[in-house]
């Protein structure tokens, strides 16, 4: 297959890419614009593949993704540009709007307009599939319920709403034109190469500095905690093996409070490291408690039954084997976390094809 990856530079997206390469025969091509999350460097890892390549672009300019369309002759499109940080689309709304909900309805449209050229069997083959979040069915209010496919959208952040508001247009490109369409919503995914706002890379690199370690609220929250190469996995069985029209959920079964999220970082962080920062004898001593952010959720739970019933998928690492190759990896990539860090990642970006 002929595989473009939006958002292929993005923590997900870099997965995916990697795991397409090693994993199969397949071509990949990237589409990604470089914002603040999108990092070349993530895809080292597969640069000198000869199936490899990419393009630096902004999914909102229709010109420049019919070139790809037409040069590239794709037989499927996995979706996963977007703006993802809940905090900044509550500081920033209008970001999350233009590439979350515009760009979606750029690259619905560039894609069908390519789709519709295409002859039989090429045109039945083809997918076009949206890499979403559990986050746009709100919150659960209790221990026991869960996330399913047929779940109420209720988004509560204006990052969630836009990430809705994208899986209803990819679902009417369906209905509308007829055009192959699936969608998955996940969990809260973690591991190497994850930016570092996001809470578990935020930690470990806290951790190591001797910065305080920020915990909302009472830090009871509860996540669904995925590992990102488990989740890479999943997609690409997704737009292989996946009906058009179809949804899946996909989560790790690693339920967990945001606080032991922490804590289990700074006890695997006292153990590995023998030398602490000086003001403290254990990492957990730099736990802070700061006000919750608005809005904020209590909890997600993904039920993942139907995409292990349907396509024989379920996740490979524990929470406990996710978290400790996560923060091994951290730990042995300093120069790839100190660039990102220091703002230096995304000042080399000479020489990318546009």
């Amino acid at each position: 297959m002929k595989i473009i990856v939006t958002g292929g530079a993005g923590f997900i997206g870099s997965a995916v890419v990697r795991h397409i390469i090693d994993a199969t025969s397949d071509d990949v091509l990237v589409i990604d614009k470089l914002t603040y999350a999108g990092n070349i460097e993530s895809l080292a890892p597969v640069a000198d593949n000869a199936r490899y390549s990419f393009r630096q672009i902004d999914i909102c300019d229709r010109a420049a993704l019919d070139k790809v369309f037409k040069e590239f002759q794709p037989d499927a499109v996995m979706h996963l540009a977007a703006e993802s940080h809940v905090d900044r689309s509550i500081d920033g709304p209008v970001a999350f709007i233009e590439t979350n909900i515009v760009g979606t309805y750029v690259m619905l449209e560039a894609t069908r307009h390519y789709w519709n050229q295409l002859a039989s069997p090429a045109k039945e083959a083809f997918r076009f599939h949206h890499i979403s979040t559990d986050e746009v069915y709100g919150d659960l209010h209790d221990t026991e319920s869960l996330f399913t496919e047929t779940t109420p959208y209720a988004p509560s952040s204006p990052y969630s709403a836009s990430k809705a508001a994208s899986d209803h247009l990819v679902r009417a490109w369906l209905r509308t034109y007829g055009m192959p369409t699936i969608v998955t919503n996940c969990s809260n995914n973690y591991g190497p190469y994850h930016f570092p706002e996001k809470l578990i890379p935020l930690v470990i690199l806290n951790a190591l500095e001797g910065k305080p370690l920020p915990v909302y609220g009472n830090g009871c929250q509860i996540r669904d905690w995925l590992y990102v190469e488990d989740h890479a996995r999943a997609l690409y069985k997704v737009v292989t093996e996946g009906k058009p029209g179809e949804t899946y959920n996909i989560g790790g079964h690693n339920e967990r409070r945001n606080i032991d999220v922490v804590k289990t970082i700074c006890r695997l962080l006292d153990e590995i490291v023998a030398t602490k920062p000086a003001q403290i004898n254990r990492f957990e001593e730099l736990i802070t408690y700061v006000t919750d952010r608005p809005g904020h959720d209590l909890r997600y739970a993904i039920d993942a039954s139907k995409i292990e019933r349907e396509l024989g998928w379920k996740p490979s690492e524990t929470f406990e084997s996710g978290i400790r190759k996560t923060v091994e990896w951290y730990l042995a990539n300093e120069s790839w976390w100190q660039r990102v860090k220091n703002g230096s990642y995304s000042r080399e970006r000479l020489g990318l094809s546009s």
